[in-house]
């Protein structure tokens, strides 16, 4: 089936959703890696050719996050329009299709809510982890969320621990779910995948990326034991390590505006 075939009014309310956002993967890191073969987990989930490169709706992670949840996922590079998985109900929106999941609400996350998911956050970087009002909005739109400081972007087990949460969570969860997860570990710092010295770049990066997908099995075991699942993985921006003068995010550069994306769905066994 091809990605765009999905027709998401047959899938919400009969499958569970799992949504993990990659935090501040770069598409030409994750395209290498795939190419090199170093993505042993990943590469289950993706097709022959890879990755598909996609724009992301802003240049860090708060936008961005508002964006997806209202349903404004990463646009394809090479097409005048996206359909939209999911969409908030509005006038002339020429991306909604008849494949289009279509909701009151101003987000996602309450409207599965009101269709009796059970929502679930498990934060990463700094906009996740509620120690003010700015980084308390997009985990209180969920029925439960979690943060703590081995599951930020400073801990090397970040991943580890952000997936072993999720897995016991899931063991106690009888409603249908949607787990979302922002992942922080390639995010800066990620120097320490790589060297010691505090210097973060492209291979600290790539190194980073690596890490997470050998954390991967954690995740997706507990996710195919509890049957259909309808499954996106992105990045919600890149990174720039110094390529045309560009350093880090919120600036337009390709590095950061060209994300890795992949919907896909796994079937009960």
């Amino acid at each position: 089936m091809k990605n765009d075939d999905y027709n998401m009014n047959d899938i919400v309310k009969h499958s569970n959703i799992l949504f993990l956002v990659l935090d501040a993967l770069r598409y030409d890191v994750a395209q290498e890696a795939f190419e090199e073969g170093t993505l042993i987990h990943l590469k289950k989930y993706l097709p022959s050719t890879g990755w598909e490169k996609r724009y992301s709706p802003a240049t860090f992670t708060y936008p961005a996050h508002k964006a997806f949840f209202a349903g404004f996922l990463p646009t394809k590079t090479q097409e005048k329009t996206t359909p939209r998985l999911f969409a908030a109900r509005f006038q002339g929106s020429e991306s909604t299709t008849k494949n289009t999941f279509v909701f009151e609400s101003s987000n996602l996350i309450t409207a599965l809510n009101q269709f009796d998911y059970h929502t679930i956050c498990i934060g990463g970087v700094g906009f996740f982890n509620k120690k003010n009002a700015i980084s308390q909005e997009l985990p209180n739109l969920f029925n439960e969320s979690h943060w703590s400081e081995i599951m930020g972007v400073t801990d090397y087990n970040s991943t580890q621990h952000q997936f072993e949460l999720a897995a016991k969570i899931l063991e106690q969860t009888q409603n249908p779910f949607c787990l979302f997860i922002n992942v922080s570990a390639i995010h800066q710092p990620n120097y320490f995948y790589f060297r010691k010295e505090k210097k973060d770049d492209y291979h600290s990066h790539k190194a980073a990326l690596l890490y997470v997908d050998s954390q991967l099995p954690i995740l997706m075991e507990s996710i195919q034991s509890k049957g259909n699942c309808f499954c996106i993985i992105c990045s919600d921006h890149g990174t720039a390590y110094g390529e045309d003068g560009h350093w880090g995010h919120r600036n337009g550069h390709s590095t950061v505006l060209e994300v890795p994306y992949i919907h896909f769905k796994i079937e009960e066994a």
